[in-house]
């Protein structure tokens, strides 16, 4: 099996090389290096909650600290069966990293329990999702640690994880959870924020390398929230989405698909697998869409995606990667050979994390932004980091992700060197 975490590291260490010229003191760079690859701390507990039928069942829990020089601990919580302590400490190691890229004042932190929040009741999932609030309070806070929503929790979770977290402090805190429902202090265009920023990405690549919208064709794994944004505000600006998939596989058409429609149908249905056979569509294989032959793909769903074993049979001529370590450090060798750009998920997903870093700065001061602040907000701090990164990649002559990882690692090293951490 794949170790995100072992990933991260090697990441981590493959940047570390570009950038150890720029420090006098090998010695210091070397201690931050290493405590980089470690965790200020990695909490877990087994979590009891008592069942509808009465009966008590056992989740084991998770948050972890990775890094807080440039700022509170930053990242989600996910609620998934293969949830486990690698993944927490890969994430929130990428959380991190991903802050510093775009130079908001977050450090990295990720949470989540081993469930399958669909086998439960709204009641268990509420005592589920309180109990685990309980679970954090004496560990998170404004200025401490801010979780937010992943992969299967939403507003709704972090509105119950809010009302335990406030019970037990006894005051308001609205700044301690982002992605809260708007009744409750959330902002404004925090729902599309992730795919709104990785599509402000993708305008920045195409404007770089001189594309056209309309002849760019792009393939999409995964049609989660943030798939179906990304798809969507793509294909409402003209480019050709030509595949979306769930995990039941992807609808394909080479001459384009209506991404609206095709939503429709899934929610009606369920998923691609059954619109294809209602709606007489062509259906294709998760591994069959990575092999199309298209200018952009797009990797939204889980981590490694994209591996050693599956890179041969990648034709796009880049890779704009939503998920969060979707490309292991093998497979991007493979692509990397064959001069495939691929635009780094800690830039490219970093919308997400910074609409939630506006919701917070609008909590602390009790005010609410418009949504069109929030969006000329976000695509001002996404084409700054673009623009930083491409600048790296002309000069050095390296790869997208070596140039975002010098980028932020150096303001990560930096801040703790001027904490005297090392």
């Amino acid at each position: 099996m794949i170790s995100a975490f072992e990933n991260a590291k090697k990441q981590i260490d493959a940047v570390a090389l570009l950038l150890k010229t720029e420090y006098q003191d090998k010695l210091i760079f070397e201690k931050a290096i290493k405590s980089l690859k470690t965790h200020q701390k990695i909490i877990k507990k087994k979590i009891l909650i008592r069942m509808d039928n009465g009966k008590t069942k056992v989740f084991q829990a998770y948050r972890s600290q990775h890094n807080d020089a440039r700022g509170p601990f930053k990242g989600g919580i996910r609620f998934h069966p293969k949830v486990s302590e690698d993944e927490v400490k890969a994430l929130s190691t990428w959380m991190t990293i991903k802050c510093a890229v775009v130079g908001i004042p977050y450090g990295g932190g990720k949470g989540g329990i081993i469930v399958d929040p669909k086998k439960l009741s709204d009641s268990e999932l509420e005592n589920l999702c309180k109990k685990y609030g309980e679970f954090l309070t004496p560990h998170i806070g404004p200025w401490r640690d801010v979780p937010a929503p992943d992969v299967n929790t939403g507003e709704r979770e972090m509105a119950w994880m809010l009302e335990a977290y406030e019970k037990k402090t006894g005051f308001h805190s609205p700044a301690t959870f982002t992605g809260k429902p708007l009744e409750l202090g959330g902002s404004l265009g925090r729902t599309e924020a992730t795919g709104q920023g990785g599509f402000y990405i993708l305008q920045n690549y195409i404007q770089h390398t001189r594309s056209v919208p309309a002849r760019t064709a792009i393939a999409i794994q995964g049609f989660g929230n943030v798939g179906y944004w990304f798809s969507k505000l793509a294909s409402n600006s003209g480019y050709k989405i030509v595949a979306v998939s769930d995990s039941s596989g992807a609808i394909y058409d080479r001459k384009g698909i209506d991404v609206e429609k095709v939503a429709g149908y899934k929610e009606r249905l369920g998923s691609f697998e059954k619109v294809s056979t209602e709606k007489k569509m062509n259906f294709i294989t998760n591994e069959e869409l990575l092999s199309l032959d298209v200018d952009i793909l797009v990797p939204a769903a889980l981590e490694n995606a994209i591996t050693v074993d599956n890179a041969k049979i990648i034709r796009a001529k880049a890779i704009l990667e939503m998920a969060n370590g979707p490309t292991t450090p093998e497979g991007e060798e493979i692509l990397l050979k064959r001069n495939v750009d691929i635009l780094p998920d800690v830039l490219c997903n970093a919308g997400g994390v910074t609409v939630s870093y506006f919701e917070w700065v609008q909590n602390l001061h009790g005010y609410s932004w418009t949504k069109k602040k929030v969006n000329e907000e976000l695509k001002e701090i996404m084409n700054k980091a673009f623009g930083e990164i491409l600048a790296v990649v002309k000069v050095k002559k390296i790869s997208f992700r070596e140039a975002a990882y010098a980028l932020s690692l150096k303001r990560i090293i930096d801040a703790m060197i001027l904490r005297g951490r090392v």
